[in-house]
């Protein structure tokens, strides 16, 4: 009995460009194929480590296939490159609440809404999560 030969059609190209990898990964995010999506996209990242949007769809993989710790991780490094990225203050805030940092997940939260207010869903966020304590004073 020979060995079966996947289908040329079943195989990944040789070499992918980061575009196209990322092209693919966004696709398996959308298809809700999360693991196998940050898989690729751990490949982009590779060809490209400082590609914002790159950053954004591993993260989002990251945190969508339950790799709340490696989301944290690729969001902070996103807003290294962009500290301006909403989605990416938001992503880190999501990440750092499941993973019991709500001081921290509050003030990236907070952050989120302050660059994105109209943001629906970055006012729920920061909504369903209480602010830190203030320090008692003696006045």
């Amino acid at each position: 009995m020979s060995a079966q030969r996947p289908d040329e059609s079943d195989r990944a190209p040789e070499h992918e460009t980061a575009y196209e990898l990322l092209r693919r990964g966004q696709a398996l995010n959308a298809a809700r194929h999360h693991a196998q999506a940050a898989i690729v996209l751990e490949r982009a990242a590779r060809q490209e480590p400082d590609k914002g949007s790159i950053l954004e769809a591993l993260g989002r993989a990251y945190y969508n296939s339950g790799q709340r710790a490696k989301a944290a991780e690729t969001f902070a490094a996103l807003l290294e490159i962009d500290p301006s990225a909403h989605y990416a203050h938001y992503g880190l805030g999501q990440s750092l609440k499941h993973l019991g940092r709500t001081q921290e997940a509050w003030t990236h939260l907070r952050l989120a809404v302050a660059l994105a207010p109209e943001s629906m869903l970055y006012q729920g966020a920061l909504a369903r999560i209480r602010p830190p304590r203030r320090p008692a004073t003696d006045d």
